[in-house]
């Protein structure tokens, strides 16, 4: 019998869920999946588990490819080991790994962008709904700062849509005339998020919810309000957007969502209305399709 039998147990139905014993307190999350790629597609890892944190889940692709690293080790001499400490492995009991928490190469519905050679106001989250919505209708977005640098979750309606965007854009870049001028290039790194459905509470510049056109909106979901220009004659210039700010005063009648459109579509289709108060009145963003007429 190998000496590495003893690593398993064989009453067990096979699972593409592994279970892995012995392993390294604290171990990380790489260490896990360099143990398992060899023998197929890591999707899933559950790391530090039990009350000595020195167990682990890993989850394959195909059931196929867990039997291969289990048959691996049944009839290897060396036993699997991480950090020089032999590793027990057996299938799980578990189909799946329920954890939420992905290594980046399961699909699912959400993207994960990293946006690299820019600064973050050097996007528009504008720019970021266009490129993207080449794929498919997108739900929401939110753009956030880290270590990694300016990034953003993108969420589609399912999977299969996402991973059409993520294999047409991954490695790519942001096309020229839709940045910025002092902007030269802007490469896309894309992976999936474990996010299922993105929490978003206001628009903004840096949010936003497609799918909700009655959220509250903040009124930085108008691009460059934040820093306005100057004209030719030295007065602020207001930028171009295709949302205009309209503030509500002294009304002698009640105001809605219906009347706003009817008195805003005299001058294009208008495509979506949001009001909020703000100061004690109350204003409305009015979305156009294209740069507004002006009024």
């Amino acid at each position: 019998m190998p000496s590495g039998s003893t690593q398993f147990r064989y009453t067990q139905t096979p699972s593409k869920v592994l279970h892995l014993r012995n392993m390294p307190w604290e171990s990380t999350e790489e260490e896990l999946v360099e143990l398992c790629k060899p023998f197929g597609r890591v999707v899933n890892t559950m790391c530090n588990v039990g009350a000595n944190r020195n167990q682990a889940f890993v989850e394959f692709a195909d059931q196929n490819q867990a039997i291969s690293m289990v048959s691996y080790y049944a009839s290897s001499s060396e036993p699997a080991q991480v950090r020089g400490k032999t590793v027990y492995i057996q299938y799980s009991n578990r189909q799946e790994i329920t954890n939420n928490k992905g290594t980046g190469d399961s699909s699912g519905n959400v993207l994960l962008v990293t946006f690299e050679g820019v600064q973050p106001n050097d996007v528009s989250i504008d720019v970021i709904h266009l490129v993207f919505s080449a794929f498919g209708f997108v739900h929401k977005i939110a753009t956030f700062e880290k270590a990694a640098g300016f990034q953003a979750l993108i969420q589609y309606t399912d999977a299969p849509t996402a991973l059409e965007a993520k294999n047409s854009l991954d490695g790519r870049s942001i096309p020229r005339y839709l940045l910025a001028q002092h902007v030269s290039i802007c490469h896309l790194r894309i992976t999936f998020s474990a996010h299922k459905d993105l929490n978003i509470k206001f628009q903004s510049h840096r949010s936003r919810d497609y799918t909700n056109p009655y959220l509250p909106v903040n009124p930085t979901a108008i691009e460059g309000i934040a820093q306005p220009m100057l004209g030719s004659d030295g007065k602020i210039k207001e930028p171009e957007s295709n949302v205009l700010l309209a503030s509500i005063e002294n009304m002698q009648y009640a105001v809605g969502v219906d009347v706003l459109h009817t008195v805003f579509s005299s001058f294009g289709a208008v495509r979506k209305i949001a009001m909020f108060e703000k100061n004690g009145g109350m204003q409305a963003l009015i979305q156009y399709p294209g740069m507004c007429e002006q009024l």
